[in-house]
């Protein structure tokens, strides 16, 4: 059940259109659905406007054919991360309309309408497309419009300065490298918008498999920039669609 259920509910019983026992039988599993291996969190669509995210690493077939259809019988828009090619079939087979991204490793089943703003994802080199489009397509799952912005590494400046305008049109940006990670720096300099920096773990030997990116980003200069963990798309395209959805709503009202 997301907001906008709810709201038509309570305005069902107080219209005499739904009577109390009713009401009581929509909500009584609502804060959370027992499955033995897993406890779903079925309330956190009226908390945050969008279901529990479903990580896929280390869970079963028939364990994420469950947790999914807990999902799905509420009417709520699914969202599996980490998923291999071997767990999605079974999904994708039970739910046709659903799809499956290989590449970001994310099973996407959308239902209802979840509304966000604009996020632009930029990533510094095509190796960090893995991570940058786990970003992407969680933003675009929780509503908003995503403007891709790939391969724009610092070493090669003139091509980020070429869609400069196209970032700062965005609510709040996603600035995805490994390497150095200087990328997010950068961004956060040449735009007035909060910016989302991932480290990824690309690079050569002592990039430490990101933690050289991650400590670059943490010392940025810019003080529009925050971070989040090493290949971590989801976090961050989750967190930008979240400050979109705010910025959208104060412009709106504004």
């Amino acid at each position: 059940m997301d907001p906008a259920r709810l709201r038509k509910l309570l305005e069902d019983v107080r219209r005499g259109r739904a009577t109390v026992d009713e009401a009581t039988r929509a909500l009584v599993d609502l804060p959370f659905a027992e499955l033995g291996y897993a406890t779903v969190d079925t309330h956190r669509s009226v908390r945050f406007g969008f279901p529990e995210v479903v990580y896929g690493e280390g869970k079963s077939r028939a364990q994420l054919l469950g947790i999914v259809e807990v999902l799905v019988q509420r009417k709520q828009p699914v969202l599996v991360t980490r998923l291999s090619e071997e767990k999605a079939q079974p999904l994708l087979e039970r739910w046709p309309k659903a799809r499956f991204h290989p590449d970001a490793r994310i099973f996407h089943l959308p239902q209802g309408r979840p509304r966000a703003g604009r996020v632009a994802v930029a990533c510094a080199g095509t190796s960090d497309l893995p991570v940058a489009e786990e970003a992407a397509l969680t933003a675009e799952a929780m509503g908003a419009t995503v403007s891709r912005i790939y391969d724009v590494g610092v070493a090669g400046l003139h091509r980020l300065l070429k869609r400069r305008s196209e970032i700062q049109d965005a609510h709040v940006a996603v600035a995805v490298a490994g390497m150095e990670g200087a990328l997010a720096s950068v961004v956060g300099g040449l735009v007035g918008i909060p910016v989302v920096a991932v480290p990824t773990s690309v690079g050569y030997g002592a990039n430490f498999r990101g933690l050289s990116a991650l400590l670059t980003m943490l010392n940025s200069c810019a003080p529009n920039v925050a971070v989040v963990n090493i290949d971590n798309g989801f976090g961050a395209g989750f967190y930008a669609a979240l400050v979109s959805r705010t910025a959208n709503r104060r412009r709106a009202a504004g």
